[in-house]
């Protein structure tokens, strides 16, 4: 019960955020393919990679990196900004275009949060945020890239 109901949720998040997605996604210049969709989101998450982490992180080459990085800076949803330690290198940063793009699954999370609020008890919800720092923070390592 308890996977079935946590493989529920994550689908109605993940199948919001597609649905989303792709009201975002046209075949017009400068729109981002799906899976150009897909990278930007990796590059959020991992807070400013390397070109290099990026690739390794994916498990892709070098070269398929870089033309998807090129590609993300043409359309204008990343730049790359030398690194303060090492000048030689690059990281991935977000600009502007990409937090007006990244919006569309922000207003979804807080009407949940907002149903949540109404339907749970603060203790409950204290509870639950609790669970989610552990279920986040220790028992999905692979996902975490500091």
């Amino acid at each position: 019960m308890l996977e079935e109901n946590f493989v529920a949720v994550y689908d109605k998040f993940k199948i919001e955020f597609f649905r989303r997605l792709f009201g975002l996604v046209r075949e017009r210049e400068g729109s981002l393919s799906a899976m150009e969709a897909f990278s930007v989101e990796v590059i959020h998450q991992m807070r400013a990679p390397t070109i290099s982490q990026f690739a390794d992180f994916l498990g892709i080459s070098q070269s398929n990196a870089t033309y998807k990085v090129n590609s993300l800076i043409k359309k204008g949803y990343i730049v790359k900004e030398n690194s303060d330690i090492d000048r030689r290198e690059y990281h991935l940063k977000l600009t502007e275009k990409y937090y007006h793009y990244s919006g569309l699954m922000q207003s979804y999370v807080d009407t949940v949060m907002e149903r949540m609020q109404h339907r749970f008890t603060p203790e409950e919800l204290n509870i639950f945020s609790q669970m989610l720092g552990v279920i986040s923070d220790e028992l999905m390592p692979e996902s975490d890239f500091h």
